[in-house]
């Protein structure tokens, strides 16, 4: 069995600017993950494990396994995380917004599998935890420790970099008409609501790391991640998490749904937090996701023991402002944290209600979503497991840098306002999109 080696010492700086300097270090992949004032880099693949429709794949050393799975996509990740041979593990990674069509009961009847993979996550050589006051590093490779150390001691003067200007109005007429197109579907009772969104493209590489960095100094996301993975990167302030299973089977979601602009100016501020407070539509569209979360909940929660907290109470994210409930509940004895995440996987307030008819309605209507509302996640070998809602973040593969926002349409939705919406919510990002 592989075992890790910790050492811990003290920090004065502060961990943003200790993580973005790991994450120029040259490792080939990495996750940076901020959850709860708690900054983690995790820094090259002692063991990676993937998943996509029909097969998994777990890769340690030079050892490669891979098989076919059936049944639950968030069973076969979990034995094959199960099989490896290191003590006290924590992983990192992503999953993607199609792992919904590979949850039982949840896929489209007749649908072609998603293509390409579904999830992947690293097992880190190196890991890196940091809360302003303490720095802890554990890893399998003294030299890799070494130089680590000495990343996080070196003196260094602060760059200040410059965002380019991204236009994220491009694209409206054609958002507009979609937008109409499931008001009507709506109307006609297809379903109660969906996520429409868009994509912006950047017309220039990107520095994400930069961006990470400026980003997460202009906004308040519950999580954010920066994160470099088999190629593809990515970096985001996630404004709720997908779900959260701590060690001891305490599970919770949090549905964000209702938005209205925050950042201009204490009066205009308050005067949209009271319009969105009163505003039938957000209301409804809240109250629906809220009451769809709890129901998901129950499936794989002790019934009783799924309560809501917190109703619609508010949460300022960057350039916007939601409407916010916490569901919490208690894990039924033989159920795991990927039971949770698969119970409430793709988030209600990404997807729509019912999931089954939204999904259907985004595969008509959406563009294909890779990582755009799927999660970044991070899981311990305890059974904890912490999701973070991918939105309000820069995606890149190659040269291509892009943008996406979505909105969330009702029968009382209008194309003009859901548009204003998703520019307002992209407002969190592309003020701080760096030029590579």
């Amino acid at each position: 069995m592989t075992e890790y080696d910790v050492e811990e010492t003290g920090s004065v700086a502060e961990p943003l600017s200790l993580v973005t300097r790991l994450a120029r270090a040259g490792f080939d992949n990495y996750v940076v993950y901020e959850r709860d004032g708690v900054w983690t880099f995790a820094g090259g693949a002692l063991a990676t494990v993937s998943l996509d429709a029909e097969r998994v794949r777990i890769s340690y050393g030079d050892e490669v396994t891979d098989r076919a799975w059936t049944g639950s996509p968030g069973e076969a990740m979990r034995s094959a995380l199960a099989e490896l041979p290191v003590t006290g593990w924590n992983a990192y990674g992503r999953v993607h917004f199609s792992f919904a069509g590979l949850v039982p009961g949840l896929g489209l009847r007749g649908a072609v599998p998603p293509p390409g993979e579904v999830v992947r996550v690293i097992v880190p050589r190196t890991e890196v935890r940091l809360d302003g006051q303490s720095v802890r590093i554990r890893g399998v490779d003294a030299g890799e420790r070494a130089r680590v150390r000495e990343i996080l001691e070196a003196s260094f003067a602060a760059d200040s970099p410059r965002a380019a200007e991204v236009d994220v109005r491009a694209g409206g007429e054609s958002y507009r008409e979609r937008v109409a197109q499931a008001v009507k579907e709506i109307r006609q009772g297809q379903y109660q609501k969906v996520i429409l969104s868009r994509v912006v493209r950047i017309p220039f590489p990107a520095d994400l790391v930069a961006t990470y960095e400026l980003g997460r100094r202009g906004n308040t996301p519950a999580r954010s991640f920066l994160l470099r993975l088999n190629g593809a990167e990515a970096a985001g302030f996630s404004p709720e998490i997908v779900v959260s299973v701590d060690g001891s089977g305490r599970v919770t979601t949090q549905p964000l749904a209702g938005t209205r602009a925050f950042g201009r100016g204490s009066e205009a501020d308050a005067a949209a937090r009271a319009e969105l407070e009163s505003d039938p539509k957000e209301v409804f569209e809240h109250a629906v996701s809220v009451r769809t979360a709890q129901e998901e909940m129950r499936r794989v929660c002790v019934p009783e023991s799924v309560r809501v907290g917190d109703f619609m109470g508010i949460k300022e994210r960057g350039s916007v402002q939601h409407l916010a409930s916490l569901v919490n509940g208690d894990l039924a004895a033989g159920r795991s944290a990927w039971d949770a995440l698969e119970a409430v996987f793709p988030a209600v307030t990404a997807s729509g209600i019912p999931k089954r008819e939204s999904l259907d309605a985004i595969s008509r209507m959406d563009d294909p979503r890779g990582l755009y509302s799927g999660s970044v996640i991070a899981l311990s070998q305890d059974g904890s497991l912490d999701a973070a809602l991918v939105l309000r973040a820069v995606y890149q593969e190659g040269a291509q840098a892009w943008l996406r926002a979505g909105a969330g349409i009702v029968a009382d939705s209008t194309p003009e306002r859901e548009f204003e919406e998703t520019c307002e919510k992209l407002g969190s990002v592309a003020p701080f999109v760096v030029r590579a």
